[in-house]
């Protein structure tokens, strides 16, 4: 359990987060870290345990941190080890980074800037990095979006991105911090060094999406929808006005837009059958099926199934896909690549492009919404609805 002067730190911290326009973000969330290896890149920062001991660590120098009897050890290269209840690294000027390399891992280390707070609770080390969100957003989008594409695209992700952090920047508040960095939240692997893509972190600085009613949306994006997106509905059974199906054409020729994938029939009548499918005509033809336009469930005869369940049980690329029979064969001929709602990010990066912006982008993929500064939002992170 943490005691209750770190939750009161952490409270504390949280709320000043609100107020300086930081966010917290939980680091190596899915890896339950034994120790860490914190290193300077660049800059200068103080290394505080709340208990008196206060060292300072400049570019280049390094300090091991593990779990030790409820606690943390701490050691550097030219000090003796201690021990302590919490260890805070603080960011001297405000543009200082450092490296982390948790569990012994090596050689890749991942970069950040700001401050780290770490401290061991339920078995594990907790790494919080609290950092400007601009920072942040950039290294989303850099995990979820890649590097070296055209700026409006990065736009496009720079403000669904910040909607997001947003509408969920509460999610973590009772463990103190907001947002982890597993897909759990939002995938973030530290900053980026893209000068085009940090450029559109800052050029959209406070931009989210809006609904009809002010509210931040579900932000919803995957990697292509295979010339056509998905309704809500149809993938979470929870219908929103703005994420409803559209026709692209933009995306039909990139890299993910086909896939195919051949089972035994064996198998796959073994999967219509463990959800209920009773035909024993043997008949292949009854189990063909075209789905040139998205549609929710398989059908074969009387029998429907939906193409989420079967995407889950053969783990498939997406639900956009028909069945084939070839004799002792399925073959599966697919579209796309993710649940398909929402922003495609290859049709996306191809009306980029084509020269359109990152409004007309949002635009074609959310319907009725309105990108606008997050001070407009009818709810704001911190406050109740």
């Amino acid at each position: 359990m943490i005691s209750l002067r770190i939750f009161l730190v952490l409270l504390l911290s949280v709320i000043n987060t609100l107020v300086s326009a930081q966010v917290k973000i939980r680091l190596f969330a899915s890896h339950s870290p034994e120790s860490a290896v914190f290193s300077v890149v660049n800059g200068k920062y103080i290394v505080d345990t709340y208990h008196g001991e206060r060292l300072i660590l400049s570019t280049g120098e390094s300090i091991i941190i593990f779990r030790f009897d409820g606690r943390l050890a701490i050691k550097t290269r030219n000090s003796k080890g201690y021990v302590a209840d919490s260890v805070v690294f603080l960011s001297q000027s405000g543009e200082d980074s450092f490296s982390l390399r948790v569990n012994g891992q090596g050689p890749v280390r991942q970069y950040y800037s700001g401050n780290l707070h770490c401290f061991p609770d339920l078995g594990t080390l907790v790494l919080i990095n609290n950092c400007e969100i601009e920072n942040y957003i950039a290294g989303v989008v850099k995990a979820e979006g890649g590097s070296g594409k055209n700026i409006e695209y990065f736009k496009s992700q720079a403000v669904i991105a910040r909607t997001y952090m947003y509408k969920y920047f509460d999610k973590h508040l009772q463990d103190g911090y907001n947002v982890c960095d597993s897909t759990h939240c939002q995938a973030f692997n530290g900053i980026s060094t893209d000068t085009i893509l940090n450029k559109a972190a800052i050029v959209t600085s406070g931009q989210v999406i809006l609904d009809q009613n002010s509210s931040l949306i579900i932000s919803a994006f995957h990697s292509n929808c295979g010339g056509e997106t998905s309704s809500s509905e149809d993938v979470w059974l929870t219908s929103q006005p703005y994420l409803k199906g559209v026709i692209d054409p933009y995306c039909i020729n990139s890299r993910n837009a086909l896939w195919e994938r051949s089972i035994s029939m064996s198998e796959w009548l073994s999967l219509l059958k463990s959800t209920g499918y009773s035909d024993t005509t043997g008949v292949p033809a009854i189990l063909s099926f075209s789905q040139k336009n998205r549609l929710p469930a398989y059908r074969a005869g009387s029998f429907t199934l939906p193409f989420r369940t079967i995407r889950t049980e053969l783990n498939l690329r997406s639900t956009f896909f028909s069945v084939v029979p070839q004799n002792d064969t399925i073959k599966l001929i697919g579209r796309g690549y993710g649940h398909g709602v929402g922003l495609c990010q290859e049709g996306a990066m191809a009306m980029a492009s084509k020269g359109f912006d990152y409004r007309k982008i949002i635009d074609f993929y959310y319907f009725g919404v309105m990108i606008s500064d997050i001070g407009n939002a009818a709810v704001l992170p911190g406050n109740p609805p």
